[in-house]
């Protein structure tokens, strides 16, 4: 079995204490954050604009999305263990660094330029009690305020949580008088006047363009993951408990506006809260508390996100950010950096045309939260086992659409460009290709859509047009094995499947551990060329029947080999007594009676080095085409090549004796007329059948194909023994075909039914 080692992030110092629980760690600033400036001073606004009944299905539709999201985030976050970094731990643990990367940079400066916004909103509004501090008022009363929230993220996550606890209590206390108030002055004729839409109304998505950014702070609490003593149990609960908590106090808040003031006032009155408030005055201290709790929530998330990134050494330059203080590990170097954009925030002022792609990131990262839940659970993983059992793939499916439909809706080009800047973050980190850390679940879904499309391949009927080289190459020789992979690449074209085999003649205990080592050099050989080929280690105790073994086993389902690849042997000319030359024919009969293609290359140290230098356009392909089955796959193997690195601009000639029976015009015609039918570009050579025409011709050549044929242990060619020629002709590949690969095949073509191999060698 293999084991793979996921490096993570650093563990928490071993000194830190017991970390924050549900109420304090996820429901607290989640909760604070959806309650904030848009229940506040644009509910009203919204009711009065769209009519009750249409701002309840615009309350409903956003909230779908926070309750989507949440049902995802639960499932998800039960999955695995949850460490510091909330959505981008989640994300990049899922679907990958280069998302994971992306997504965790853009909320880090989203949630820093957050800290900003809110910051200046709090200024603004209390800057509306004291009238006589004139126009600089504002930018410095909200650098002011991130000061003094800078302080709190400074002390850590403890003391942030206290200064929350004032501020949900003023919260509290707000809702509590509007409540009252409201209940005193229910007028059913209002609600019922207030129930449609006036004539000049807000339409649907341009009241849920600006109700929605209440519901984008329920994910607050996950960003705090790294301090929850049980994130599993905390980051499920708080967010759905924060969700719905605030979904039934923004309906009560609707109903209680439609049924107490005219439509006129919610239009026309920001602060239509304090008109039914029991006591006004409470309003404004929960304006104030909103702002500051939905920033400092902000302040506590951002740095930790960056934190994050920096341990995880996704972006070289965060690296100094990894360092955490105390025994609650307080990221203090990213909370000074969040400070910094906050500070250059206020200093700008307005930054209304940012606002909307500030929203667009959330929107993309709960997008995302929601696709990456359904990604795993949708390939039916066996590690996909959440504790949190209220949940199915097609709540991350509606979730990820409805953030979709809401980013076109709210801002087509403010999600376009959100969408592009994550894109590029993406592309960069796949780009650079940096080793994962800790293994996410692409792996998985590659190998569930490998089985769902062999599935639907074998159920499909085999067509000659579905003809693609899946190679077994043989070797036993390190030194020459190099070569034989190279050669494999060309062959596969891009096109089909290579596995390289060695076999280790032995039984025994003493053989698996000799086993593992061999197959782990194998793979290291394979990567450090470069290959896709895939390893593939055998041990037997008869060498001849593991040969035979291998080649009816290797592949799945409809991916079986076809054509078998293996050096010369190598040496002088073997001669019929030779236990190894006698072997090594064996061998290749066995393999072809089993219907696999052989393939025997020839290529010398000095040979390979002479091709190696000769440029891509000035290289030629030499064809010894014979009528049969090997005549074609030899043309279709040297087109194969042609699509090859290093081989575009090659030049394929295919040579043909004049043994035929045929005259030289006319089989040169009759050649050009099927090359024109395979659409192989190739110039026809007609040659005499003199006995030295083949090194004559193909001396000059980069690479050479033979026909071969197999007589009892022997190879044979045109006049005797093919080893006779090699040592006269650059790179060569002996070929013999056991399948007949149809050129021409027509797409309506019916392939014949019961069609079996040969079971005997063609003529060369």
């Amino acid at each position: 079995m293999s084991h793979i080692t996921a490096v993570t992030q650093p563990e928490k110092p071993a000194n830190a204490t017991a970390g924050l629980g549900t109420f304090a760690g996820v429901f607290t600033p989640s909760v604070l954050t959806i309650l904030g400036i848009i229940l506040f001073l644009r509910l009203g606004y919204v009711v009065g604009s769209s009519g009750l009944r249409q701002a309840l299905a615009v309350i409903a539709v956003a909230n779908a999305i926070s309750v989507l999201t949440s049902l995802s985030v639960a499932a998800i976050s039960t999955n695995l263990r949850v460490k510091g970094g909330g959505d981008y731990y989640l994300i990049s643990r899922t679907l990958g660094l280069g998302f994971g990367g992306a997504i965790g940079l853009v909320l880090f400066l989203a949630q820093s330029i957050s800290v900003g916004f809110y910051c200046m909103g709090f200024a603004e509004v209390a800057t509306a009690f004291l009238p006589h501090l004139g126009r600089h008022a504002v930018p410095l009363m909200t650098g002011g305020a991130v000061l003094a929230l800078l302080a709190l993220a400074w002390l850590g996550a403890d003391w942030a949580t206290r200064f929350q606890y004032v501020v949900l209590v003023a919260l509290a206390a707000a809702l509590l008088a509007v409540a009252i108030g409201g209940a005193a002055a229910w007028d059913d004729d209002l609600l019922v006047a207030n129930w449609a839409r006036p004539t000049s109304g807000l339409p649907f998505w341009a009241a849920f363009a600006i109700f929605f950014p209440a519901v984008t702070g329920f994910t607050q609490g996950v960003s705090m993951s790294g301090d929850l003593a049980n994130p599993a149990r905390s980051i499920p609960r708080g967010v759905l408990s924060a969700v719905l908590v605030s979904l039934v106090i923004y309906l009560g808040c609707t109903v209680l506006l439609g049924a107490t003031l005219p439509g006129a006032v919610l239009r026309s009155d920001y602060l239509a809260l304090k008109r039914i408030s029991v006591f006004a005055p409470l309003i404004d201290v929960g304006v104030v508390a909103a702002t500051l709790s939905s920033a400092l929530a902000s302040f506590l998330g951002a740095p930790r996100i960056l934190q994050s990134l920096a341990r995880d050494e996704v972006f070289p330059l965060l690296q100094r950010f990894a360092q955490g203080s105390g025994p609650r590990d307080n990221p203090r170097a990213a909370v000074l950096l969040t400070a910094g954009i906050a500070l250059a925030v206020a200093a700008l002022g307005n930054l209304n045309r940012v606002a909307p792609l500030v929203s667009m990131f959330f929107l993309i990262s709960y997008g995302l939260l929601n696709y990456a839940t359904y990604f795993e659970a949708r390939i039916h993983s066996p590690s996909f086992r959440p504790t949190f059992r209220v949940y199915h793939p097609r709540v991350g499916a509606a979730g990820a659409v409805l953030c979709a439909v809401a980013m076109l809706a709210i801002d087509p080009a403010a999600g376009a460009v959100a969408a592009a800047i994550v894109f590029g973050i993406y592309q960069y980190l796949e780009y650079r290709a940096v080793p994962a850390r800790w293994a996410d679940v692409r792996r998985s879904h590659h190998l569930y859509e490998a089985r769902q499309h062999l599935l639907a391949a074998a159920a499909a009927p085999e067509h000659p047009r579905d003809w693609r080289p899946q190679l077994l190459v043989f070797s036993d020789d390190a030194e020459r094995r190099h070569r034989l992979l190279r050669f494999a690449s060309w062959i596969e074209g891009g096109s089909g499947l290579t596995t390289v085999v060695r076999i280790l003649e032995g039984e025994g205990p003493q053989m698996l551990e000799l086993r593992q080592k061999a197959l782990e050099a194998l793979a290291a050989e394979i990567k450090q060329e470069e290959s896709t080929a895939f390893p593939l280690l055998v041990t037997g105790a008869d060498l001849d029947q593991t040969i035979s073994c291998v080649i009816q086993t290797a592949g799945i389902g409809p991916l079986r080999a076809n054509t078998v690849i293996t050096n010369w042997v190598s040496g002088p000319l073997p001669m019929p007594a030779s236990i190894g030359a006698r072997r090594f024919g064996r061998n290749l009969r066995t393999a072809f009676r089993l219907g696999c293609n052989l393939l025997v290359l020839d290529a010398e140290a000095e040979e390979w080095q002479v091709l190696d230098r000769i440029e891509p356009d000035k290289r030629v392909i030499d064809i010894w085409w014979r009528p049969n089955e090997t005549g074609d796959l030899m043309l279709l193997l040297g087109h194969l090549v042609t699509r090859s690195e290093g081989w575009q601009g090659a030049k394929i000639r295919v040579l043909a004796d004049e043994t035929q029976g045929e005259t030289v015009q006319k089989l040169a015609d009759r050649l050009e007329g099927a090359l024109q039918d395979y659409r192989i570009d190739a110039e026809v050579i007609v040659c005499s059948s003199e006995p030295g025409e083949i090194v004559r011709q193909s001396r000059s050549a980069s690479l050479v194909f033979l026909p071969f044929s197999i007589q009892g242990e022997r190879l044979q060619g045109r006049a005797g023994e093919v080893g006779e020629l090699l040592p006269e002709l650059p790179v060569a590949v002996l070929t013999l075909a056991a399948q007949d690969v149809d050129l021409a095949a027509d797409p309506d073509q019916e392939e014949e039914t019961g069609a079996q191999p040969p079971l005997a060698e063609t003529a060369p």
